[in-house]
């Protein structure tokens, strides 16, 4: 045999791992995402009595003026709620990129900090601060004599949702001001444009890359959100309504198939309108790193207008982190300004009566993450470090689930696996807590995947290549070179899948079918449900924002001690 041939027939046999892994991840995924959502579609377009096709059941729901009232309001949240999560992020992203002073690290560290509160957490709290009879209205009424309708209705809701996901725009806005070719506001500058003509025609336009990412991910995630809307009691949009119609129809209504079908579509068509717009057109800089925009100085009277603006903002973003906490001390707060007086007895009932949703949340969180990180690991290895065909797709499937709402999924999960038997139990899949960590797992993977690709590619390929020379098998190399090498990602993507997995409930909520299998967020929906677990329900709040910050934090230290041992020198 010539060494070619023995080179390639090597080759083949290398294969055959990574193919067996990457087909039962691919069987996986088939299985609890694409057959799901396929089953949502199928149904939409089915006609409930004979089983054929049928347009009939979008037509009823375009006849109906609840779902007409959902449909437009859903699209209204979304816009709006794009609009001023801008107002919000604009001036942070752009004071704290063009002018020296003090304080710009820790300006952008609160900036992020809403994402660490799930919406729904702090709506009831910003009720309270900004409801009808909340803080601010109550203040206003005495000094000034009259209110601001902040939480009524749909405003309500683009409040809350434009607080907590402004950080989308914040963090690619000013990663695309950091980059800008600073020649270009040079150019700019010796023709005599300035102020706001420069920023208007020079400096947004070339940071329109990050704007239109972090635009398009708020419209996709305040499109699709549950959780928000069902708190402050606003069921004419369409994500609640999907959930009403299956918890309270059943899942033989095909209403709610038609209105997960529209949250797909439009999810999708929010990502494809940010691709059209950066379709064609070139950001490119003409020297690495772009050199960002030119700081200057401010005079004392700019730099008190500028901390005036920030401060301001950052008051109200932070405020449902402040109320939820005041609440979750707080003995009764109803018609006053701050509550009447504080306790702890709070705290001592979650940990008395709520422990079950903490274990289950720990559990559930746990098992989803290292799911996540083993799947995300393969998926990365097959489609950088080999040629498996359909190696592509399979990256493709994975992050597809960032476009499938969670209430899809959770109704997709019903409808297919409600008559699938767990082995040894007589009871149903769907009604099995197990179902609860797949679709934890299935939801989170993406970001895993990203974590561990990014890790991947900071492993040289020569690295495995001179393990293999000096005899190690594929599966030694990956176990004993690369893994080991990419530990900082793999640790990394599991930190993050397991905090935001913890205070998942837009899939949950659909899932849950006994109190005793459900995670945090399903307690504190529950406990919110009433003026008495309020006080409950956030102080088990503060601990689900302990848990995704402690998350966030140590996710982001290990990143930069990755950084880190990847900066040392080769000789060191």
């Amino acid at each position: 045999m010539s060494t070619v041939t023995w080179a390639r027939a090597t080759a083949m046999r290398g294969q055959w791992g990574p193919g067996i892994v990457a087909a039962f991840i691919g069987l996986f995924l088939l299985t609890f995402l694409g057959v799901p959502v396929a089953k949502v579609i199928f149904v939409a377009f089915q006609d409930p009595s004979t089983g054929s096709f049928t347009l009939v059941n979008f037509m009823d729901f375009f006849n109906t003026s609840l779902f007409q009232e959902s449909f437009f309001n859903s699209f209204y949240v979304a816009s709006v709620s794009v609009v001023v999560a801008t107002c919000i992020a604009l001036p942070l992203s752009y004071f704290t990129t063009r002018f020296n002073f003090g304080g710009t690290a820790l300006i952008q560290t609160l900036g992020i900090v809403p994402l660490i509160m799930p919406p729904f957490v702090g709506a009831v709290a910003m009720q309270l601060l900004f409801g009808g009879n909340g803080s601010v209205n109550l203040l206003l009424e005495e000094n000034f004599g009259f209110t601001i309708p902040f939480m009524e209705g749909l405003n309500g809701v683009i409040f809350v949702q434009s607080i907590h996901y402004f950080p989308f725009i914040l963090i690619n806005l000013s990663a695309s001001l950091s980059n800008i070719d600073r020649s270009m506001e040079e150019a700019a500058l010796s023709l005599g444009s300035s102020g706001m003509r420069l920023f208007r025609r020079i400096v947004f336009p070339l940071g329109m890359p990050g704007y239109i990412a972090g635009a398009s991910l708020v419209f996709l995630k305040v499109f699709d959100d549950l959780g928000t809307p069902l708190l402050l009691n606003v069921n004419n949009m369409l994500a609640p309504q999907a959930y009403l119609r299956i918890s309270s129809v059943g899942i033989s209504d095909p209403m709610g198939y038609v209105i997960s079908v529209i949250l797909v579509v439009f999810s999708l068509f929010s990502l494809w309108v940010s691709f059209l717009a950066m379709k064609g057109k070139d950001y490119a800089t003409t020297q690495k790193g772009g050199g960002g925009l030119m700081k200057r100085d401010l005079r004392p009277l700019e730099k008190a207008g500028c901390y005036a603006v920030i401060l301001f903002i950052l008051g109200i973003v932070l405020s449902p982190h402040i109320g939820l906490l005041l609440l979750s001390f707080g003995t009764i707060w109803s018609f006053s300004v701050l509550p009447d007086a504080y306790t702890f007895s709070h705290y001592v009932e979650v940990f008395n009566s709520a422990g079950q949703y903490i274990n289950n949340t720990l559990l559930y969180a746990g098992i989803a993450g290292l799911v996540d990180v083993i799947f995300g690991t393969a998926i990365a290895y097959v489609v950088w470090r080999t040629g498996i065909a359909g190696r592509k797709a399979l990256d493709f499937l994975a992050m597809s689930a960032l476009a499938v709402p969670g209430v899809v999924l959770g109704i997709g999960y019903l409808r297919t696996f409600y008559e699938v038997d767990v082995p040894l139990t007589d009871t149903s899949l769907a009604n099995f807590w197990l179902i609860i960590v797949i679709a934890l797992a299935v939801r989170r993977l993406p970001y895993a995947l990203r974590a561990c690709v990014a890790a991947l590619q900071q492993v040289s390929v020569s690295l495995e290549e001179a393990a293999e020379n000096l005899g190690a098998t594929k599966w030694s190399t990956v176990r004993r070179v690369v893994i080991p090498l990419m530990g900082g990602g793999i640790l990394a993507g599991f930190v993050t899948s397991f905090a935001t997995a913890a205070v998942e409930l837009s899939a949950t909520i659909m899932l849950v079918s006994s109190e005793s299998d459900a995670p945090l967020a399903y307690g504190i929906y529950v406990f919110m449900q009433s003026a008495a677990g309020r006080g409950p329900g956030a102080a088990l709040g503060i601990l689900a924002v302990l848990i995704v910050a402690l998350g966030t934090y140590a996710s982001h230290r290990i990143i930069e001690r990755t950084k880190r041992e990847h900066a040392i020198s080769p000789d060191k």
